[in-house]
C-alpha cells in the first residue's frame, strides 16, 4: 500500500486551513489553499481527499469521486482518505459502502473520535442497533466524563431491545455524579424523565410510579410528570389516586379528551354499559358547569347517550352553539353520523329550528340603563343581530349536513347555503362561499367550484388557508397556471424557478401530489411521474434529515423527543400522502408496461376519443408537444449567457434539465415494473393493512409473473375485507394467469398455490361461469360490475363473443342503482372508454343516462 507523503510545516499549516475552510463552508478559499499545496505536492493523498470533499459540497459528485479514488491510490493507508471516501458515499445515500469506508478508516486510526462519531451516526441512521451499541460503548470508554455519551448508549440499548441495560447505564451515571445538578439543568431533567419512560416500557409500573414521584421536583416538564403519574396509577388500579391525578390535569386543560377518557376509567365507568350513562352524564355536567367557555364536557356525552337522553342533550348543545354562531358546529358533530339514529335526530332538531327565533334580547338578562330611546334602539338592534345569527347558523349547519357523504342531498345543500349567503355576513368572511364551492365540487361541477372558491379567496387575500383551498380546487379543474399564480401570493418572490420552484423547495407535498394527479387526469404521464417522483424525493429527504438530529438531540439533551422521532421515522412511509402518490405512480408504471408506446410521448387518457384513430391522433399531438418543449429547452440551454441563479445562501441552484418529464418518462418506459417496485416495497411494508396498497402490489407482481407475492397480496385483502369487489376480479385474473403459464411452476410453489388459493377461494367451474354468477349476485353494485367487466376483458381481450356490447349494457344499468355515486359513475366511463374501447353510441348512451342523474357533472357534459 502507498504511504501518504509528509508535508513540510508551511504546507501542513495550509492543509489545516483547507480543513477549517471546509468546515466553515468557505469552499473557494479551501480550493485555493488545496491547489496551492498540490502544485508542490501533486500526489499528496490527504489534500486530494479534502479537495474532493469540497468539490462534492459544490455539487461536483463525479469529479469528487474520481479525485478521491486517486487520493486512495496515492495514500491507501490514510484514514483521512478513507473517511472522505465514506463521506462521499454517504452524500450519495450509498450507506453500505459508506459504512465499509468508515470501518476501514477506523481500523487505521482507532482513536479518531470524529470517525467514530460519523460511524455511529451512520449506524443509527441505518438502524444497525447492534453496531450502534458497540460504537457507543467505545465512545463512552474514551470519554466517560460527557453525559451525552452515557445517554446515547442508553438510547442504543433501548432501541436494540435491551431495556434493562439502558436503565443500568443511566443508573450508573447517576451514581457516578459528584454533585447534585442545578434545578434548571435541562439535560438532567430530561434524562431522569427518559429513565422513567424506560422503566415504564419494562412494564414495572409500581417502580415507575415511585421513580416519577421521587424526581417530580427536579423535572421541568410538569405536564409530562402529571400525565405519567395518572397513567401509572390507572394501570395499577389505584383508582382514587388516578381520579385525583386526572382531575388536576383537567383543571390545567379542560379540553383534552384523553384526560376525560382516563377519568372515566379511573371512576370505573364504561360507556358501553347503559347503567353507567347517568353517572357519566353527571360527571360531564359537573365539568361543564365550571366554565361557560369549555366545549369538550358538553360535546363528549353525545358519544355515549342514546334515545331521548341523546335528543335532549343534542338539542341543548345545538342551541348553544348555533345561538353563538360557531361555524365549526357541524365539523364537531359529524362523527356521530356513523350512527343512523343519531344522524336522523340531529337533522330533525336543526330543521325544526328553521321556524324558531332566539329570545328577543339574545339571552341577555340586563336591559339598557334608564330605559332611554337609545337604549331601546340598541336592544332592538341586538335582537335583530341575534335573529340573523340564529338563522344564518341553522342554514349553514343544514347546508353542511346535506353536503356530507352520509346524508348527501346536494339540491337541499345548495338551497341552504344560498340562503346563508343571502343573509350577508361580513364581506371578508369567506366561510359560506367556501362551502358553496364544496357543494359544487361534490356535484361534479369542478369548473364552477373552482370559480366559487376563487371568489371566496378574493374576499381575504391575506389568508393562507383559503389561498391553499383555492389552489387545490384549481388543480382539481386542471388549472395548473392559475394554481401556481394563486400559491405565488404566499411564496418567496426571489425563489429560483418561481412559485413552483419554491413549493418544491418547501416540500409542499399536498400541492405536488394534487398537481401530479391533475396531469395524470389529462394523460400527461411525463409531468405526472415528475411530480410523484418529487413526492418520493421529499420522503427520502425527510429520512436523510435525521442525520443532523442524531448529534443535535443528544447535544441539547432532548432525548425523549429524539426517541419519538426515531420511531416516527420508522413509520414514515405510511404517511397518507406517500400512499396516495404511490398508488398513482404504480398505476402509471403498470400503464407503461401494458402500453409501451406511451413512453414515447403518447397520451394516456382516452376520455373523449372515439376509437383507435382518435387515440392515435391524440398520441401524435402529445408527442409533438413533448418534442417542441424539449427543443425549446435545448435552445434555451444553448443561449444561456446569464450567470447561474443562486439561492439565499449563495449556493448555485441547479436548473431543471427535464422540465416536462420527457426523459423521465422514457427512462420509466424501459423498466417500468422495476421502477414500480421502488414504491411497492415501502407501501406494503409500512401499510400492510391498506387494501388499496395490496391491490397495487398485486398489479405489479402479476405483471412480473411473481405469483406467490401476488397471492400474498390477495390473501392479505381476503383476511381483512373478503367481500371487496377487487378480490373477485384479481382472484379470477390470478387463476387465468396460472392456467396460461408458459412454463410449469416449481413443485413447492404449486403446493402453496393449491392449498392457499385454489382450494380455499376458487369455486368449481370455469372462470367465465363464476364471473357471470358473481354478476347475478351483485348486479346492483357498480364496483362489483366494474370488476366483472375487467374479468371479461381479461378473458376476451379482443372483444369477441359480444363482450363489449354486454359490458357496456351492464355498466349503463349501474347508473340506475341508488348506491352508485358520482365517483363510481366516472370510473364506469373510464372503463367504457379505455378498457373496452366502446363505440360512440355506447358511450353517448352511458353519458346521457349519467347526465340525467348528475346534470352538473363536468365529465358528463357534451363538449
Amino acid at each position: 500500500m502507498a504511504a501518504n507523503q509528509v508535508l513540510p510545516s508551511k504546507e501542513q499549516t495550509l492543509f489545516r486551513h483547507v480543513v477549517q475552510n471546509y468546515e466553515s463552508k468557505q469552499y473557494k478559499k479551501g480550493l485555493k489553499a488545496a491547489e496551492q499545496i498540490l502544485r508542490k505536492h501533486p500526489n499528496h493523498g490527504d489534500t486530494q481527499a479534502m479537495k474532493a470533499l469540497i468539490l462534492s459540497s459544490q455539487g461536483k459528485s463525479e469529479e469528487a469521486f474520481e479525485l478521491c479514488k486517486l487520493a486512495l491510490k496515492n495514500a491507501m493507508k490514510s484514514q483521512v482518505c478513507w473517511h472522505v471516501y465514506g463521506l462521499l458515499y454517504r452524500g450519495q445515500r450509498n450507506y453500505e459502502e459508506a459504512l465499509k469506508a468508515y470501518r476501514f478508516a477506523l481500523r487505521l486510526d482507532p482513536d479518531s473520535s470524529q470517525i467514530q462519531r460519523d460511524l455511529a451516526m451512520l449506524q443509527v441512521q441505518m438502524r444497525d442497533y447492534e453496531g450502534y451499541v458497540q460504537s457507543r460503548r467505545t465512545m463512552l470508554q474514551a470519554r466517560p466524563q460527557h453525559r451525552q455519551n452515557w445517554t446515547a448508549l442508553a438510547i442504543a440499548l433501548q432501541m436494540s431491545g435491551d431495556l434493562a441495560g439502558a436503565e443500568d447505564v443511566l443508573q450508573k451515571y447517576e451514581e457516578s455524579m459528584r454533585q447534585t445538578p442545578n434545578r434548571n439543568d435541562m439535560e438532567h431533567a430530561e434524562a431522569v424523565l427518559y429513565k422513567n419512560t424506560i422503566i415504564a416500557e419494562r412494564g414495572e409500573m409500581e417502580r415507575a410510579l415511585e421513580h416519577v414521584d421521587s424526581v417530580a421536583k427536579m423535572a421541568l416538564d410538569k405536564t409530562a410528570v402529571m400525565e405519567m403519574r395518572a397513567q401509572y396509577l390507572l394501570a395499577l388500579d389505584r383508582n382514587d389516586g388516578a381520579v385525583e391525578a386526572y382531575t388536576k390535569l383537567l383543571r390545567r386543560n379542560p379540553e383534552h379528551r384523553e384526560y376525560y377518557e382516563g377519568l372515566e376509567k379511573a371512576m370505573g365507568l364504561d360507556r358501553s354499559k347503559t347503567e353507567d350513562h347517568q353517572k357519566l352524564g353527571e360527571m360531564y355536567h359537573g365539568w361543564a358547569e365550571q366554565s361557560d367557555r369549555v366545549d369538550a364536557p358538553r360535546r363528549l356525552p353525545l358519544d355515549f347517550k342514546t334515545g331521548d337522553a341523546f335528543r335532549q342533550h343534542a338539542d341543548k348543545y345545538l342551541r348553544r352553539m348555533l345561538k353563538k354562531g360557531v361555524p365549526s358546529t357541524f365539523a364537531n358533530l359529524k362523527q356521530l353520523y356513523s350512527d343512523p339514529e343519531k344522524k336522523e335526530t340531529i337533522r330533525e332538531l336543526v330543521e325544526g329550528y328553521l321556524s324558531e327565533q332566539p329570545q328577543a334580547n339574545g339571552g341577555a338578562e340586563r336591559s339598557e340603563p334608564n330605559g332611554s330611546a337609545d337604549g331601546s334602539h340598541a336592544t332592538k338592534s341586538k335582537a335583530q343581530d341575534s335573529a340573523t345569527t340564529w338563522e344564518l347558523s341553522v342554514n349553514y349547519f343544514l347546508a353542511q349536513h346535506y353536503d356530507y357523504h352520509l346524508s348527501r342531498d346536494l339540491s337541499k345543500a345548495r338551497k341552504y347555503i344560498d340562503r346563508a349567503i343571502e343573509l350577508k355576513p361580513s364581506e371578508t368572511d369567506y366561510t359560506y362561499h367556501m362551502t358553496r364551492a364544496r357543494v359544487l365540487k361534490h356535484a361534479g361541477n369542478v369548473t364552477e367550484a373552482s370559480k366559487a372558491m376563487n371568489e371566496a379567496m378574493e374576499m381575504d387575500l391575506k389568508d393562507r388557508y383559503i389561498n391553499t383551498k383555492c389552489a387545490k380546487y384549481q388543480l382539481r379543474n386542471n388549472q395548473h397556471d392559475d394554481a401556481v399564480a394563486t400559491m405565488g401570493l404566499f411564496t418567496r418572490k426571489e425563489a429560483v424557478g418561481g412559485p413552483l420552484g419554491d413549493l418544491l423547495d418547501m416540500q409542499c407535498v399536498w400541492y405536488i401530489t394534487e398537481d401530479g394527479e391533475a396531469y395524470l387526469r389529462q394523460g400527461n404521464l411525463g409531468l405526472a411521474l415528475k411530480r410523484f417522483k418529487a413526492v418520493f424525493d421529499v420522503f427520502v429527504t425527510w429520512e436523510d434529515d435525521q442525520f443532523d438530529f442524531h448529534s443535535f438531540s443528544l447535544r441539547k439533551g432532548m432525548v425523549r423527543a429524539y426517541v419519538d422521532m426515531l420511531r416516527w421515522e420508522d413509520r414514515l412511509r405510511e404517511h397518507p400522502f406517500f400512499t396516495r402518490a404511490a398508488l398513482s405512480a404504480i398505476g402509471v408504471y403498470c400503464l407503461l408496461f401494458d402500453q409501451p408506446q406511451l413512453a414515447k410521448g403518447g397520451a394516456a387518457n382516452g376520455e373523449g376519443a372515439e376509437g383507435a384513430a382518435e387515440r392515435k391522433k391524440a398520441a401524435k399531438k402529445a408527442k409533438r408537444e413533448a418534442e417542441k418543449a424539449e427543443a425549446e429547452r435545448k435552445a434555451a440551454a444553448a443561449k444561456k449567457a446569464t450567470p447561474a441563479k443562486k439561492d439565499e445562501d449563495g449556493e448555485v441552484k441547479k436548473e431543471d434539465a427535464d422540465p416536462q418529464g420527457v426523459e423521465l418518462l422514457k427512462t420509466a418506459g424501459e423498466k417500468p415494473l422495476e421502477e414500480a417496485m421502488k414504491w411497492v416495497e415501502p407501501l406494503l411494508e409500512m401499510s400492510p393493512r391498506s387494501v388499496e396498497g395490496q391491490f397495487a402490489g398485486f398489479e405489479v407482481y402479476i405483471r412480473r409473473k411473481k405469483y406467490l407475492p401476488a397471492l400474498k397480496c390477495l390473501l392479505a385483502v381476503y383476511s381483512t375485507d373478503p367481500e371487496h369487489p377487487k378480490c373477485h376480479e384479481q382472484g379470477c385474473r390470478l387463476r387465468l394467469a396460472l392456467e396460461k403459464l408458459d412454463e410449469s411452476l416449481p413443485e413447492k410453489v404449486k403446493q402453496i398455490i393449491e392449498s392457499e388459493f385454489l382450494q380455499k377461494f376458487i369455486p368449481k367451474g370455469s372462470v367465465e361461469e363464476n364471473n357471470e354468477e358473481y354478476l347475478a349476485k351483485h348486479k346492483d353494485s357498480a364496483l362489483h360490475v366494474h370488476g366483472v367487466v375487467r374479468v371479461r376483458q381479461a378473458l376476451h381481450p379482443d372483444g369477441s363473443g359480444g363482450v363489449k356490447e354486454k359490458s357496456a349494457q351492464d355498466l349503463q344499468q349501474t347508473l340506475g342503482s341508488e348506491g352508485t355515486n358520482l365517483t363510481q359513475a366516472e370510473e364506469g366511463l373510464r372503463l367504457l372508454n379505455e378498457g373496452l374501447g366502446a363505440d360512440g353510441k355506447a358511450r353517448e348512451a352511458y353519458v346521457a343516462k349519467a347526465r340525467e342523474r348528475w346534470p352538473e357533472a363536468a365529465v358528463f357534459r357534451v363538449s
